[in-house]
């Protein structure tokens, strides 16, 4: 039985939606996992990934590699990291594409609107148990 009559569950329309979505709704796809310590901190799984925010990469040929994010590249669905990059024949020296789902994010850079999203996204006290519950 379907959930939602205006959801649809092709695989044809699924993906043609996540191929031509527009930048606002890519900058939530390339959304990245926190680490352990920042996903205790503050109570959120993952959050879409920004310019400055430091990562480690824990798949692919670069795993266990850390780095800053010099690049959201919404259009390829890649983020750039500092220092994972490679040479070209002629010399010059371009950076790897990773996708956001590959890295998990070690520091966040913070502003307002960071902040705010973190306490929208806080998951303490809501839902079906609250911590008193568990305990």
């Amino acid at each position: 039985m379907k959930q939602k009559a205006t959801v649809t569950c092709s695989r044809r329309k699924n993906r043609k939606a996540h191929f031509t979505a527009p930048s606002h709704i890519r900058r939530k796809l390339m959304s990245a996992p926190l680490s352990k310590d920042l996903r205790t901190k503050y109570n959120v799984r993952s959050v879409p990934i920004r310019r400055d925010d430091e990562v480690m990469i824990v798949r692919g040929h670069y795993h266990d590699r850390e780095g800053k994010v010099t690049q959201v590249y919404r259009k390829k669905f890649r983020i750039h990291v500092e220092r994972v990059t490679r040479d070209k024949a002629n010399g010059q020296t371009v950076p790897i594409g990773i996708h956001p789902s590959k890295v998990v994010i070690t520091k966040l850079k913070l502003d307002k609107d960071r902040k705010a999203l973190l306490d929208r996204k806080n998951r303490t006290g809501k839902g079906k148990h609250s911590e008193k519950d568990t305990a």
